[in-house]
């Protein structure tokens, strides 16, 4: 078996007890960029030492810029990428930006209701992992989905459609902006509650697992990915997921989101130890910190994580560090976030940052990327048009999928919905 950048050859030392992060010496720097850090200011204990009699026990927590060294080193190119896959990972990427952007201007135009949480800036973590998996892969999401939706191949005029309630929408109009799904492309919901996708997300790994391991269906090496954001991980679902995954080495990988804001709740005040990622090796998974703003950088960890659940290796903890460029949902005016961070996150623009990239490595020309960005316009118009033309769904379809058998209990024998009766109430307190 080819060795990987995760294996035991490959530990590194992740910290030692005077590191800190700041903007002029960030805690991982693989290509020298300047990355802000999820955990700058702070000291940590002597407890953070590497304890080398328990190498074994401490899964592999390697460094991203192990990871791209080592890639460098098997390629017989300086680039990352090739022309081809550049311009999935660009289009994919404007594709969401754009999105989000009609988005929120379809919201302040009364179109679309309740929450909306846009994902503008994060679009590096998205395409960096989403557009490495197979059709059968699944993806579970949190609030924040109508990106990772898109990036799964979910058509765009059918997440516009569900986010204006219409019966076109990927959830027939029944989910809108926080309940992306769709079973044809393995998008396995976007949650509204906090940490209530990583279970859901663990148990498609474990159907994977027991196909493949039980039922004998050798093809099945099918991968899950759980997204989720800082604040979930002070949450005890994402400790026993993570427990349950490394117990039974399940394919799947736990990509946390770390914006550095639980709404309007710094990371740094909430968490008692920032770094997400060393929660990984208390569970016996590798766990791996990545400049969430690089979707190259992304890309990069991302493979080796989806490569070892797919050969069966178990799960792995990847912190991606990215930012928001809006307020937590378009009800947010963003008053809390320092406009010195703001405006730090948006000079590294993973969007900008990739464009300039493929021009100087000459993968593109600004042309062929204007293409890119010209038909994303077009596609996303259609979409509005398209969205804005579907019908609303009936009232009949109310209670559909929300019991199991809607004829016996929301709706009467009459075909009347039950609680119209007056006397719908009668014996409940015996009941």
């Amino acid at each position: 078996m080819a060795t990987t950048a995760f294996t035991a050859t490959k530990f590194v030392q992740p910290l030692s007890a005077v590191n800190t992060r700041s903007h002029d010496k960030p805690l991982f720097d693989p290509l020298k960029t300047t990355f802000l850090g999820s955990t700058r200011k702070l000291r940590l204990p002597n407890s953070a030492k590497l304890n080398h009699t328990n190498l074994h026990r401490r899964s592999a927590v390697v460094a991203v810029s192990d990871v791209v060294k080592e890639k460098k080193l098997k390629s017989t190119s300086n680039l990352l990428i090739t022309k081809e896959e550049g311009l999935v990972l660009y289009e994919d990427m404007i594709l969401g930006r754009a999105f989000e952007d009609m988005c929120a201007q379809m919201y302040y135009r009364g179109k679309m209701f309740g929450f909306v949480h846009l994902y503008n800036g994060q679009e590096a973590v998205s395409t960096g992992f989403i557009k490495l998996l197979k059709k059968e892969d699944s993806v579970v999401s949190t609030y924040r989905d109508h990106v990772h939706a898109l990036s799964k191949g979910v058509p765009a005029r059918q997440v516009m459609s569900e986010l204006f309630g219409r019966t076109t929408g990927c959830c027939r109009g029944q989910g809108g902006s926080m309940h992306m799904f769709s079973k044809e492309h393995n998008v396995l919901g976007g949650f509204a509650f906090i940490g209530e996708g990583i279970p859901v997300a663990t148990g498609a790994a474990f159907s994977s697992k027991y196909r493949r391991e039980v039922l004998k269906e050798a093809d099945c090496d099918h991968v899950t990915l759980a997204f989720f954001g800082d604040g979930t991980c002070n949450n005890g679902q994402f400790f026993e997921c993570l427990n349950m995954a490394a117990l039974w080495k399940l394919p799947i990988v736990f990509v946390v989101e770390n914006n550095l804001w639980a709404i309007g709740m710094s990371h740094l005040r909430a968490t008692s130890d920032p770094q997400i990622y060393k929660k990984g090796p208390a569970f016996g998974m590798p766990g791996i910190h990545v400049d969430g703003m690089d979707v190259l950088k992304v890309r990069e960890v991302a493979k080796e994580a989806v490569e070892r659940a797919r050969r069966g290796e178990g799960p792995t903890l990847v912190e991606c560090e990215t930012y928001r460029f809006r307020g937590h949902s378009l009800a947010d005016p963003d008053e809390l976030r320092d406009p010195a961070e703001k405006a730090h996150y948006a000079a590294r623009d993973p969007i900008t940052a990739l464009k300039k990239y493929m021009i100087e490595s000459k993968l593109a020309s600004e042309p062929e990327l204007k293409a890119i960005e010209k038909k994303i316009d077009e596609l996303i118009e259609e979409a509005v048009e398209f969205a804005d033309e579907s019908p609303y769904p009936a009232r009949s379809q109310l209670l559909e999928n929300v019991f199991a058998d809607p004829k016996g209990f929301g709706i009467g024998p009459d075909g009347r919905y039950r609680c119209e009766d007056p006397k719908f109430t009668e014996g409940t307190a015996h009941v």
